[in-house]
């Protein structure tokens, strides 16, 4: 198998659904072996009904739906996919994105060139079109956390002191290495999920993605950015209450 996409999903039944369709095609355009499951964690807007009856099985066989009795957390639910999945590689997808048809062709293709792949982040935009900051980031040190809180990282974006928490000194149109992937689009190597573990699930939700790709680093691992455009309805699948988020 080529690569397993993982997908949780929580009370956006319309974007998953628009999701699934965009995944289904860049698939058939890669040509790749793929499999795909959907965490659902528990919906209450009848999610998993409703994605059963406009994916039925018998027609989309490797599309595999779990359905949770409690909402388990984002790493949990991941990690229950993760110990099913049988992709060489893994992509961790949010259900408010949509990517292209040349997507994952273009990511499972620079993934195959990589020997030391850890895990590859996207160009991501908003609904507006504007490029997402979070496409590439760095690792949140006490120095490049300060710089951004402070305000420096957005008043020198171009600078390697001061604006490393978006990496915003490396060009957007050019793929580079980079430090921190964002789990909304991070497409993984199975060889380094075994080596480095997946999601720790003592983060019910945000910052499980820094800490993955942390651990990639540290376990010998290099991070990527690539500028394939994807689109990014950032906030739907969640709803980022301010002081939790904070």
């Amino acid at each position: 198998m080529h690569l397993s996409i993982i997908i949780v999903n929580y009370n956006v039944k319309h974007y998953i659904e628009q999701c699934l369709h965009s995944v289904f095609t860049s698939i058939a355009h890669a040509a790749l072996e793929a499999e795909i499951f959907i965490v659902d964690n528990a919906s209450s807007d009848q999610s998993v009904e409703y994605l059963h009856s406009r994916f039925p099985q018998q027609e989309y066989p490797h599309l595999h739906i779990i359905a949770n009795a409690r909402n388990v957390g984002f790493s949990r639910a991941n990690n229950q996919a993760v110990h099913l999945a049988t992709g060489k590689y893994i992509l961790f997808l949010n259900p408010d994105t949509l990517i292209t048809e040349d997507t994952l062709r273009e990511c499972f293709h620079f993934a195959e060139q990589q020997t030391d792949f850890g895990a590859l982040g996207v160009k991501m935009l908003s609904d507006s079109g504007h490029f997402a900051m979070e496409s590439r980031r760095g690792l949140p040190t006490p120095w490049v956390s300060f710089c951004k809180m402070s305000g420096m990282t957005a008043l020198f974006p171009k600078s390697r002191t001061f604006a490393r928490y978006y990496m915003s000194f490396l060009d957007r149109q050019q793929s580079a290495k980079i430090e921190i992937i964002s789990g909304a689009f991070m497409m993984v190597s199975q060889k380094a999920l075994q080596q480095c573990g997946s999601f720790d699930e003592t983060f019910f939700m945000y910052g499980e993605d820094i800490d993955l790709s942390y651990r990639f680093i540290k376990g010998g691992f290099k991070n990527y950015y690539l500028p394939t455009p994807i689109l990014h309805y950032k906030g739907e699948s969640t709803q980022k209450n301010s002081y939790r988020y904070v």
